[in-house]
């Protein structure tokens, strides 16, 4: 199963994997933003297990682990980089060695954005062990939409200049998507979207601007997997502690999959793999890449590339049944 990479013409597989979890414990701004402990040795295994089950899209970011995403993925891809779309983000002040993240949106702002989306780009390049990186999204999800210009610029030139090839930009908001869109080598918008929470006006420019719709969050955070209850815990060192993550996904979620569980999991699908029928089957533009931290994971979510989207009946019936 594959899709276009938006307007780059690049054929990529219809699922991407989401590296942020294989980063482990990191904080952004004294906040833990990790998923918990990892086994990096295990990290690699899923990544190479998912590349042979057609996986070849590879979704990071600078922030994950304070940069320890992106070399483990470096590292599992060191002998295959023909063979994959590497994706990774920009935005964030990352202490690599401390595992402590910051924003710098405010820095960007000002005349130093061109140091700064340079100085990252090859920090990022180093990390990841390659000489160009395939698209570069910009990760800073509200940053002024009238401001982004001097950003989108900027990336043009490093495109010129042969350190990436696309870019693009992780941001829930269409106006920002909008402004991106009008760089001739922007070719997709990373954003949210999932059974629980759906996006049709980023679906939209999407659309409008012949971009593809990558899809992080496809799963909740793990929530419409069904491995979880309304009172499930977490460690404290799991972002998914914090109080705000239940009411947001969790609580959300576990409703919503009493009500459609039974139609995500139609034709021998588990939920994980109905919850990715139901972004495919949103649009043709759309590639969900959950996050993937061990082989099994790997195997479950690359299945359900078999079974494709949803049908347009069982679309209706979830809306109907979640009331929209």
């Amino acid at each position: 199963m594959k899709r276009l990479l938006g307007r780059s013409g690049i054929e990529v597989s219809a699922m991407g994997m989401g590296c942020w979890a294989i980063g482990g414990p990191w904080t952004i701004n004294g906040n833990q933003a990790g998923w918990g402990d990892v086994d990096d040795e295990e990290s690699i295994r899923a990544i190479r297990r998912a590349l042979d089950l057609g996986i070849t899209l590879f979704d990071t970011a600078a922030n994950y682990g304070a940069g320890q995403s992106e070399r483990i993925l470096g590292q599992a891809l060191a002998d295959r980089r023909d063979e994959v779309i590497i994706a990774t983000k920009f935005g964030y002040e990352v202490d690599d060695g401390n595992r402590r993240v910051a924003l710098y949106d405010r820095a960007v702002d000002s005349d130093k954005v061109i140091e700064y989306v340079r100085r990252d780009c090859e920090a990022s390049l180093r990390r990841l062990g390659v000489d160009c990186i395939d698209l570069f999204q910009f990760h800073v999800n509200a940053y002024p939409p009238e401001k982004a210009p001097k950003v989108r610029d900027e990336l043009e030139a490093m495109v010129a200049a042969g350190k990436i090839r696309f870019y693009g930009w992780s941001t829930d908001h269409p106006e920002s998507a909008r402004v991106f869109a009008q760089g001739e080598h922007c070719v997709a918008i990373q954003h949210q979207m999932n059974v629980i929470h759906d996006a049709p006006e980023m679906l939209k420019v999407c659309k409008t601007f012949d971009l593809a719709s990558i899809i992080r969050g496809p799963l909740a955070r793990g929530m419409l997997t069904g491995k979880y209850t309304a009172d499930a815990q977490f460690p404290e060192n799991d972002g998914r502690s914090r109080e705000r993550f239940r009411d947001r996904w969790l609580i959300p979620a576990t409703e919503a999959l009493e009500k459609v569980g039974a139609i995500l999991t139609s034709e021998g699908r588990t939920l994980a793999q109905g919850a990715l029928a139901w972004v495919w089957a949103r649009s043709e533009r759309t590639i969900p890449i959950p996050g993937i931290r061990t082989v099994a994971q790997a195997e479950e979510n690359a299945k359900a590339m078999a079974s494709g989207p949803l049908t347009a009946e069982q679309m209706a019936e979830i809306d109907r049944l979640l009331g929209r």
